[in-house]
């Protein structure tokens, strides 16, 4: 059972990565625009660092820190 939730947690953190790569080529062709909507701008990056701080907490689920 513990290997199934691995598994979703793996799928998950796919997900996740793939929806940051989204945000990240949405941004950039908001700022390659002549007039860029900063405020839309502003709230993308706000939803890809919430992405990433998901992402960097299943990743500490997925490989624990070991203590040496």
């Amino acid at each position: 059972m513990e290997t199934q939730n691995e598994e979703e947690l793996k799928a998950t953190l796919a997900e996740l990565e793939t929806q940051h790569r989204d945000l990240d080529d949405a941004i950039e062709a908001l700022q390659a625009q002549t007039r860029p909507d900063n405020l839309q701008i502003q709230r993308l990056k706000k939803r890809k660092l919430a992405l990433k701080d998901r992402i960097s907490a299943l990743e500490d689920k997925l490989l624990p820190d070991i203590i040496a």
